[in-house]
């Protein structure tokens, strides 16, 4: 399904049924490997390009050079830092929360009722389109480092994890009022 999501991070959480649990981190396409190798050729062409100017004479442009591997180096290692960034989701009978953690560690916690949520996204998604949790007068942009077919899907499946959470909460409402065990 998503490929930015895994096993949720966090520590453990109420026991209940749960029915939707994802972590959304932002995609990073370059390994940390990738990464060295990718700096390896960036600096081997810059010093090779750094020698040929120092052989003709142009020794100062040698130093913007290596001003450029750094720029890039840091650059990098910012993109890297942002990616620490990720959002877990889970929704249980009781509660959809969502906890945020910044690349800084600090985490921040948004909790919403479930039957009284709603999910909104444009579809089809572009570019800028928002994937926003609305619920008594509050909203929540969820995943917005994901592209804009990304949160379309985690939209689709929250709205049907939903609906299974709803169905769910009339089956035992119904089965307490009658006396019944609910279904499923």
């Amino acid at each position: 399904m998503m490929g930015r999501m895994s096993e949720s991070p966090s520590p453990p959480r109420p026991a209940g049924r749960v029915f939707f649990d994802a972590v959304l981190m932002p995609h990073r396409s370059l390994s940390p490997t990738g990464f060295w190798l990718l700096m390896a050729l960036i600096s081997g062409i810059s010093f090779v390009s750094g020698m040929f100017f120092v052989l003709r004479g142009a020794w100062p442009v040698t130093g913007y050079f290596g001003l450029d591997v750094l720029l890039i180096y840091l650059a990098f290692k910012a993109s890297y830092r942002s990616a620490r960034l990720y959002e877990t989701i889970r929704l249980t009978e009781d509660a959809l929360v969502v906890e945020r953690v910044a690349p800084s560690g600090r985490l921040q916690r948004w909790s919403f009722q479930p039957y009284w949520l709603r999910v909104e996204i444009d579809d089809p998604p572009e570019h800028d389109s928002a994937l926003v949790l609305t619920s008594h007068g509050r909203e929540l942009t969820i995943g917005a480092f994901l592209t804009p077919e990304e949160r379309l899907e985690v939209a689709r499946a929250l709205r049907d994890a939903l609906d299974r959470c709803r169905n769910a909460g009339r089956e035992a409402a119904w089965a307490a009022d009658t006396g019944a065990s609910p279904a499923g």
